[in-house]
């Protein structure tokens, strides 16, 4: 494998007063109001199948009600980079937080399931609009000699609302008893972040203030400007001119194949929750004990977050996106062959382990091809078209895997899920080298 980008020794460099180091000084601003927004969303989604029933849902249903939640991400990705360079990046995350708002609202005072499904649904479209916003801005400002390791971080905040929002969810329902007080708390922290992004220090400003510093100080200097790995120097583009379907058009090559092998990975991530927990209960294991190993998986899951762009930055994206998805795709493959043999469970909790160090590996992958492979003239429309295909590979994932085990078994669906994985990792080295320039 290639190291189709370069090293991340060239930021060292940057002194004082570069666009970099603006981001760098504004960084609690570029990832505080992600990891608050994802916190409270995290919250909230464990108990919507449980809000559901109270409203007389059966299983099926209050499983359709928490996909809402995929459902208007997936519908919200394309208008929002049309949304995204007329408004902005920080116009962009205060009106989704406004939105969420009235979803939250709507979760609030709905007394009809239908309600609550659009309420959910609203917040989905929100959610991917303040997503897009930040991706955009980290695509367009963070330069590409450590734009993994930054990417892997914005992971890493939306993972920390996944990873401690049950968290919290369950300690609200131990004091106040009721599902209501996650609701309420979602509605706090968007609150939180709509003041944030809309008072606070815009990093957007700051880094093109000293973006536009660096380039005065080389032309008084009359130097040669140099190669900063800058995705965009200026001002972040206020229109885009071939629009939304203009850039599918002219970049259907990077996304039919570069994007699908996105897909397979987007796809064989979103497998993890609906496969181990059935596999746990399939062999025999009780909740806590799946609990349990669900966990130390997803901590494992979590604490490799910043490796992953350390290793993308310094080696190149395909160290990270190959030797994930053959940890993940081998181990789901290698699963599907214990669920008879005597020590089933050690097993599971081994090849638990080995998918959250390769889920782990892949923090940020995603985000960071997209931005690498994004178009200057119109990032966010591309980036909107790039994060429906790759969503659509997460939604995807657990109808794939109950309709595997409905016809054939739970093995089955395992074997099938690593199988994509490993033609996912042969997509990755045919495409990467291809799309992502060697520098």
């Amino acid at each position: 494998m290639s190291a189709d980008q370069g090293s991340g020794s060239g930021d060292d460099a940057r002194g004082p007063g570069s666009a970099a180091d603006a981001i760098r000084r504004y960084a609690p601003m570029v990832y505080g109001p992600t990891a608050i927004y994802s916190l409270g969303q995290g919250a909230i989604l464990p108990l919507l199948p449980i809000i559901s029933r109270e409203f007389g849902a059966d299983l099926a249903t209050a499983a359709l009600v928490t996909a809402m939640i995929v459902v208007g991400q997936l519908c919200g990705n394309l208008p929002a980079g049309w949304l995204v360079p007329r408004l902005g990046e920080r116009y962009t995350m205060a009106l989704a937080s406004a939105v969420s708002l009235l979803g939250i609202a709507g979760m609030l005072l709905s007394r009809h399931l239908g309600v609550l499904m659009l309420s959910v649904f609203v917040i989905g479209l929100s959610a991917a609009a303040f997503a897009l916003a930040r991706h955009m801005f980290m695509t367009t400002r963070v330069p590409v000699a450590y734009r993994a390791r930054s990417l892997s971080l914005l992971g890493g905040s939306f993972r920390l609302g996944a990873f401690t929002g049950p968290f919290v969810s369950a300690a609200l329902l131990a004091i106040f008893g009721r599902e209501q007080a996650s609701i309420w708390f979602f509605g706090a922290c968007l609150v939180v972040v709509g003041l944030l992004v809309t008072f606070g220090p815009d990093p957007e400003e700051k880094a093109a203030a000293a973006a536009r510093a660096e380039r005065t100080a080389q032309r008084e200097e009359a130097v040669e400007p140099e190669d900063t790995g800058e995705a965009v120097t200026g001002s972040i583009p206020t229109s885009e001119r071939l629009g939304i379907f203009g850039t599918i058009r002219s970049n259907r090559g990077v996304l039919s194949r570069l994007g699908v092998a996105a897909a397979s990975l987007s796809f064989v991530r979103a497998s993890r929750p609906a496969i181990l927990p059935l596999w746990g209960l399939s062999i025999g294991l009780d909740s806590s004990t799946i609990a349990l190993i669900v966990g130390i998986a997803g901590a494992l899951e979590f604490a490799l977050f910043y490796a992953s762009g350390q290793v993308m930055d310094r080696f190149g994206r395909l160290w990270a996106a190959v030797p994930s998805l053959i940890l993940m795709g081998g181990a789901m493959i290698a699963l599907a062959f214990t669920h008879d043999v005597s020590a089933a469970e050690m097993w599971f909790g081994v090849f638990a382990v080995v998918i959250g160090v390769g889920n782990g590996l892949s923090s940020g992958i995603l985000l960071t091809l997209g931005a690498d492979v994004a178009p200057k003239q119109s990032p966010a429309a591309f980036l909107g078209a790039w994060r429906t295909i790759t969503d659509a590979g997460g939604a995807l994932s657990p109808l794939v895997v109950s309709g595997l085990t409905a016809v054939a078994s739970l093995s089955v669906a395992a074997g099938g899920i690593g199988v994509i994985g490993l033609l996912g990792a042969l997509a990755f080295i045919r495409w990467v080298p291809r799309y992502v320039p060697r520098r």
